[in-house]
């Protein structure tokens, strides 16, 4: 996982980065360093980062498809009340 992904990582579950450190036993500096690339996790780290990434991205399909499916669902609510009131 690189800079990029960290940072994109602790972004996306609106985490500060002492927060986020607090995840992985690493300061808040730590989680800055990781960001601009002067330092990298360790392998611990990088596993436990790696765990996070699959089960934020993981959340996020569910929550897209959760959302296609409202949006279809209230497609479906409108269609059936025009239907209802085109024949008054």
């Amino acid at each position: 996982m690189d800079k990029e992904q960290i940072a994109a990582l602790r972004k996306s579950l609106g985490l500060s980065q002492a927060e986020f450190g607090q995840l992985f036993d690493a300061h808040s500096m730590t989680v800055s360093k990781w960001e601009r690339g002067v330092l990298v996790p360790s392998a611990y780290q990088h596993a436990l980062l790696q765990q996070f990434k699959r089960t934020a991205d993981v959340k996020e399909e569910k929550a897209k498809q959760e959302l296609k499916n409202l949006l279809i669902g209230a497609g479906v609510v409108a269609a059936l009340v025009w239907l209802l009131n085109a024949g008054k």
